[in-house]
C-alpha cells in the first residue's frame, strides 16, 4: 500500500512509497482504511523535532475512513464501519480515567513506541500511535471511533484532532464566559475552533491575532470580532479593554514567546489557555512576584481538555445544527502523492487545514 514516510528527524519533505505495510493486527485491533487525513501542525512539529517521535514513521494523526477487518474480542466494531480515528484513547481503568479526565490517559502514548507499519527495509512507526498519510493502518479499537453516515470523512477527520482541540480548549478548559474579552493567538485550524468556540460561548469581543494576513480574514468570518497582526496587538488591547487585558487569552503557537506575550496581554485575574504544543527544552519565564500579584490563571489544555468520545459528539451535533463551520477549516485539497504540497501550505500559512485524500 502506499504511505508517506519521514526518514529522519529534521528533514522538511516526505516521500511516498507503496511498499508499506500495515502491521500489529490481532486480539483488539481493526484495520482501518483511510479515506480523508487533516495536516496538523503538530505533524510538522514531529517531523522537525520539536515534538518526541522515533523515526522513520508516517505521519499523520487526523484521519476518518472505514473499518476493513476487525480482531478478536472486538465486539463493537465491523467491516463497513465509518470511523474517525482518536489518537489518544482512553483505557477506562487508569487513575486518570477513573476521575473523569480521560484526555491525561497515557495508554494512547503507549502506542507510539510500537511501530504500525512495515518496509523492507525494516519498522515503520506511526506518529502518535496511528500515521493517518497512509491508505491503511492498524490500531487499537479503541482508536477507531464509530461516527453517523451523515459526516462526511473530510469532516470526521477535522474532528479527530484540531476541531476537538480548538473548541475544547474554549468550551471546557476556560468556561468562556458570555460577555468576555477573548483573544486568540494563532489562527490556523486549532485557533480558528478556539474563536468559534468563544463565539458560541458567548464571548462579546473576540480579537485574532495571527502574522499571515488570509488567516485574520478568515478569522473575521468565524466570528472573531476583530483581527489583528501581532504588532497591532498593544492596541486592540488599548481600544478593547482600556490597556487592562483580556479577559481569556489563548495561546496556540506552542512556543514560550507567544507564551509570554499572551500572559502579559491577560489581565490580573483572567485567564491564559496555553493550547499549543511546545518542545521540552522551550522554557516559560516568569517572576513569583508576578505570579503571587497578578492571580492570573494560567490553564494548559490537552486534547480540548475533556472527555474526547463526548467532545467527538458535540462537535458533530453542533455542525448538523450550524453553530460551528467545519467545511470552511478545509482552505485546500491534494491527493497522498502531493503530500510536500500541502507540507508546504501549512508552514507559509495559506492554509488553515488542508484535506489529504487517501
Amino acid at each position: 500500500m502506499r504511505a508517506a514516510v519521514l526518514h529522519e528527524i529534521g528533514q522538511d519533505k516526505l516521500e511516498v512509497f507503496d511498499d508499506v505495510e500495515a502491521v500489529g493486527s490481532g486480539p483488539g485491533r481493526v484495520r482501518v482504511r483511510v479515506r480523508a487525513t487533516g495536516l496538523c501542525h503538530s505533524d510538522l512539529s514531529a517531523m522537525s523535532g520539536v515534538l518526541p517521535q522515533p523515526a522513520p514513521f508516517v505521519p499523520g494523526h487526523e484521519g476518518a475512513g472505514e473499518i476493513i477487518e476487525v480482531g478478536e474480542n472486538v465486539s463493537h466494531l465491523k467491516p463497513g464501519d465509518r470511523v474517525v480515528l482518536c489518537w489518544l484513547p482512553a483505557c477506562g481503568g487508569c487513575p486518570a480515567c477513573r476521575r473523569g479526565q480521560t484526555e491525561l490517559c497515557l495508554a494512547g502514548f503507549m502506542n507510539a513506541g510500537t511501530p504500525n507499519f512495515r518496509r523492507p527495509g525494516g519498522d515503520v512507526f506511526g506518529f502518535a500511535g496511528t500515521g493517518t498519510f497512509a491508505e491503511e493502518v492498524v490500531v487499537d479499537a479503541g482508536c477507531a471511533v464509530p461516527i453517523p453516515d451523515d459526516v462526511p470523512f473530510d469532516i470526521a477527520a477535522l474532528i479527530g484532532c484540531g476541531v476537538t482541540t480548538g473548541l475544547g480548549a474554549a468550551l471546557n478548559t476556560a468556561d468562556v464566559q458570555a460577555g468576555s474579552s477573548v483573544a486568540v493567538i494563532g489562527c490556523g485550524g486549532v485557533g480558528i475552533s478556539a474563536v468559534q468556540g468563544a463565539r458560541l460561548k458567548g464571548a462579546a469581543e473576540i480579537v485574532a491575532v495571527d502574522p499571515v494576513a488570509s488567516r485574520r480574514e478568515a478569522a473575521l468570518r468565524f466570528g472573531a470580532t476583530r483581527a489583528v497582526s501581532p504588532d497591532e496587538l498593544p492596541g486592540a488591547r488599548q481600544e478593547v479593554t482600556a490597556g487592562e487585558g483580556f479577559d481569556y487569552v489563548f495561546e496556540v503557537v506552542g512556543r514560550s514567546a507567544t507564551a509570554r506575550t499572551a500572559y502579559e496581554n491577560t489581565r490580573r485575574g483572567g485567564t491564559l489557555v496555553v493550547v499549543g504544543a511546545g518542545a521540552v527544552d522551550d522554557f516559560l519565564q516568569l517572576n513569583m512576584f508576578e505570579l503571587f500579584f497578578d492571580e492570573k490563571r494560567i490553564l494548559p489544555s490537552l486534547y480540548g481538555g475533556g472527555d474526547v468520545l463526548r467532545s467527538y459528539e458535540r462537535a458533530i451535533a453542533l455542525w448538523r445544527a450550524g453553530r460551528i463551520d467545519l467545511a470552511g477549516l478545509i482552505t485546500h485539497r491534494v491527493p497522498l502523492a502531493e503530500i510536500n504540497e500541502a507540507l508546504d501550505q501549512m508552514r507559509t500559512g495559506t492554509a488553515l487545514r488542508t484535506c489529504i485524500e487517501i
